[in-house]
């Protein structure tokens, strides 16, 4: 499965609120930047159209008058001031005969009205100036060129009457300014626009969403209620479910999501109500006749008469079964007081001093295990059940040995070590051994009830399938938690329960 951060598209926000105002402002910077360019071309083409008008009214008037005037001694031979009267400043001509420039002159911006002659300056061009120059089709239509020594001009080629080609041009230094001065008003003006539409866009999305934003939080709150077992409360879900807009259809399916699982549960809890009320009456019922038949198989063995070796062996195994039996129901009448939420003693209980009564007792009832303790110097106390920690403990050293060969050994190690600031100090108590483990398929049940590690095993080894389901029943009881890993030559079962203090019941 592809991981949801690969999936998502890089420079993308993550939330459905965020992905909206950025589509929302890329669209607009994309309009926004479609405005501007059209309207800087078309401003452009109208000073453009502008500019060629008033070079078609000069009719190269200015470029004629170059030729006919009279040579300036010390200058250029292709300098003359022309006729710069009605011309306008920076107004360029240029003469071209085959091909070749002959006389060019620019109108200067300060120019004396009563010496004509003197108000024209001398460009320098250079060859390639020249050359585009030479090159303009006489057509009588405009075209920006750049000129090495005026810069950006609109040029205009007319035919002269000499057979030779006028050329006339006006500065596009002026319509440029324009063009500039337009693209900074439209940038602050875009920009400004952006951001009042974030902002505002923001808001309008946020007002939009929040229906569909009450939807996550009630579904946040489902799933942290205990939706495992016991009664569960559900949340009335939202309001919004307007079946004409996409987030109300949301909401109205949410609901009726809602109410189908309520449903489910509130069914599944009555059945384990009956189960359990099942489980606790049958071991009330049956803890009287298992008594009687324990009595009766006694009193039958203490009989005085002979009695044959196939009614003793009979004898036996009905007293064994019957004390089997009288376990399985025990355990199963514990299950169903701790499923039914009663609550356990909670007093200071020193929980090395349990570990080390119990280890005394698994070295007796084992004595082919090697039993070693690994404890700190220092008592290490619990809030609990005594009795019921004690009854986790002996279960945990019962599977170690009823489910390891001899020899095997076993090490029960209790610390007291710290965690996350919400969880607090945890103790934590580990039985390990170095048996054969159990199956792989099995870690993820093996604290069900009635899983069995070795299915094959006899039955009349005393096992019931229940001790770790008991074990994390007890331990979930006092607020803690329960867990196994196995691998050959290595099985631990490891149980955590918080340091002394009032712990929350689950």
């Amino acid at each position: 499965m592809i991981p949801a951060r690969a999936r998502r598209v890089r420079g993308l926000p993550a939330t459905m609120r965020g992905r909206l105002i950025a589509g929302l402002l890329v669209l607009l910077a994309c309009a926004c930047a479609a405005v501007g360019v059209a309207s800087v071309l078309a401003l452009g083409r109208s000073l453009h159209a502008g500019i060629d008008r008033q070079l078609a009214q000069a009719g190269g008037r200015f470029a004629a008058s170059l030729e006919h005037s009279a040579a300036q001694p010390g200058k250029d031979r292709y300098a003359a001031g022309g006729d710069t009267r009605a011309q306008a400043a920076g107004t360029f001509g240029a003469r071209v005969l085959n091909g070749t420039v002959t006389h060019a002159g620019v109108v200067s911006p300060r120019r004396d009205m009563d010496d004509v002659s003197a108000a024209g300056a001398v460009p320098t061009l250079s060859a390639e100036d020249r050359a585009k120059l030479a090159g303009l089709p006489a057509d009588g239509r405009g075209r920006s060129v750049k000129l090495s020594w005026l810069g950006d001009y609109r040029l205009m080629a007319v035919p002269g009457a000499d057979g030779d080609t006028l050329v006339t041009g006006l500065p596009l230094v002026e319509a440029e300014g324009i063009v500039h001065r337009l693209q900074a008003v439209e940038g602050v003006v875009f920009a400004v626009a952006l951001v009042v539409t974030g902002v505002a866009g923001a808001l309008w999305v946020g007002a939009a969403l929040r229906p569909l934003r009450r939807v996550a939080a009630t579904a946040r709150d489902v799933t942290g209620l205990p939706l495992a077992d016991g009664e569960v409360a559900l949340p009335d879900g939202v309001s919004y479910t307007d079946p004409r807009t996409e987030v109300g259809q949301v909401g109205a399916a949410f609901n009726r999501m809602l109410e189908h699982v309520g449903d489910a549960l509130a069914r599944r809890h009555a059945v384990e109500q009956r189960l359990r009320t099942f489980a606790a009456d049958a071991g009330h019922e049956l803890r009287t006749p298992l008594a009687a038949i324990r009595g009766h198989a006694e009193l039958a063995r203490r009989h005085p008469g002979p009695v044959s070796p196939e009614v003793g062996r009979a004898l036996d195994r009905i007293q064994a079964e019957s004390v089997r039996m009288g376990r399985l129901v025990e355990d199963l009448l514990l299950l169903a007081r701790l499923d039914a939420g009663r609550p356990l003693l909670r007093d200071e209980v020193d929980l090395t001093r349990l570990v080390l009564d119990a280890t005394g007792d698994a070295r007796v009832a084992g004595p082919d295990h090697r039993w070693r303790l690994d404890l700190p110097e220092e008592p290490v106390m619990v809030r609990g059940d005594a009795d019921r920690l004690h009854q986790v403990l002996a279960n945990l050293l019962d599977n170690a040995r009823r489910h390891t060969p001899a020899g095997t050994t076993v090490l029960i190690t209790v610390l007291v070590r710290a965690a996350a600031a919400a969880d607090g100090t945890r103790v934590e108590l580990s039985v390990t051994d170095d048996g054969p483990g159990f199956p792989e398929e099995l870690a993820g049940e093996i604290f069900e009830r009635f899983v069995r590690a070795d299915q094959g095993r006899s039955r009349a080894s005393g096992g019931t399938g229940l001790g770790l389901a008991i074990v994390r029943a007890v331990v979930a009881a006092h607020g803690g938690s329960a867990e196994a890993e196995s691998r050959p030559g290595r099985t631990v079962f490891r149980i955590l329960l918080p340091a002394p203090g009032p712990a929350p019941h689950p």
